[in-house]
């Protein structure tokens, strides 16, 4: 038996499944019909880590924002890890919107976590790795009740806890 158990926050989203999502709502907005005969695009930048929507008018963009977060959240992507970041008007009377992808703890959100776990008062100890915060206690009981109270913070970076030893 270990001494030392662990588990590691993170904010890493499954890529295959976001891909998995934006094709879905691509096909429901095709299908749609209050979409037919529109122009409704939906582009993935992998690169950058956004997703554009252009659409005729913002109701519109909100419908398709609605469609990929219901589809993102379908494939157990938290809704947190989509930001709209820009709305702007497009050539021919359409609308863009670019949303930003959150697939990583800034130092900052990091170091909150790590506020939060200390206010807890708990028999465990974190740290940061980078975009990983660690956590470690003696007891595996002491880290299943921190991630408890993680999760019921709410904090606006998509969490997920992995490797618990």
């Amino acid at each position: 038996m270990a001494k030392e158990h662990s588990f590691d926050i993170s904010a890493e989203i499954d890529k295959q499944e976001l891909k998995n999502a934006i094709e879905q709502a691509k096909k429901e907005i095709t299908n749609r019909y209050d979409f037919k005969g529109l122009s409704a695009q939906i582009d993935y930048n992998e690169k950058n880590k956004t997703i554009t929507l252009l659409t005729s008018s913002n109701n519109k963009a909100d419908a398709m924002k609605d469609i990929l977060l219901s589809k993102i959240i379908k494939r157990g992507i938290s809704s947190k890890a989509l930001k709209e970041t820009k709305r702007e008007n497009a050539s021919g009377g359409n609308i863009r919107v670019y949303l930003s992808i959150i697939d990583a703890i800034s130092n900052d959100d990091a170091k909150k976590i790590v506020k939060e776990i200390k206010d807890l008062k708990l028999k465990v100890q974190s740290s940061i790795r980078g975009d990983v915060v660690r956590v470690t206690a003696k007891s595996i009981d002491d880290l299943q009740n921190c991630i408890k109270a993680v999760k019921e913070k709410d904090l606006e970076v998509p969490l997920n806890f992995i490797n618990l030893k």
